[in-house]
């Protein structure tokens, strides 16, 4: 919340925090954000969020009881970038169809493009692409 709403660098726009990575010793964080926007957007945000780390450092501290206030690293995240790309992608590929996907299925039978997700604790999900007319 500090960044959206503390920090006041002009750098420092339309960015997401995806994910924290702590490292064991709780000394240091590795912060994944994500930059809506072209590359020069991107490196001048991380620019920024680099320049702001001792206040959010300082936020985190307030917020916190640790021995030790971690040290924040800033990394980026393309990972939002990739699945936007990938649903424009399979937008072009895949048909359109005329009526809603859920509504046209026969009982058991998968939509067009339907996100599955995939074990357990895992981050990453599996597209299954399936035509309904290859279907027996």
């Amino acid at each position: 919340m500090a960044i959206l709403t503390q920090v006041r660098d002009p750098r420092v726009r339309d960015v997401t925090v995806t994910r924290v990575e702590m490292d064991p010793d709780m000394r240091a964080a590795t912060v994944h954000v994500s930059v809506m926007g072209s590359p020069a957007k991107e490196e001048l945000a991380l620019r920024g969020l680099a320049s702001s780390a001792g206040f959010l450092q300082a936020q985190v501290a307030e917020r916190i009881e640790t021995r030790y206030t971690p040290r924040l690293k800033f990394k980026l995240d393309s990972g939002v970038k990739r699945s936007i790309e990938i649903a424009r992608v399979l937008g072009e590929v895949l048909p359109a169809s005329s009526a809603s996907p859920s509504t046209d299925r026969q009982p058991g039978q998968q939509a067009a493009c339907e996100a599955v997700p995939a074990e357990t604790g895992s981050q990453v999900s599996k597209v299954v692409i399936e035509k309904p007319e290859e279907r027996a």
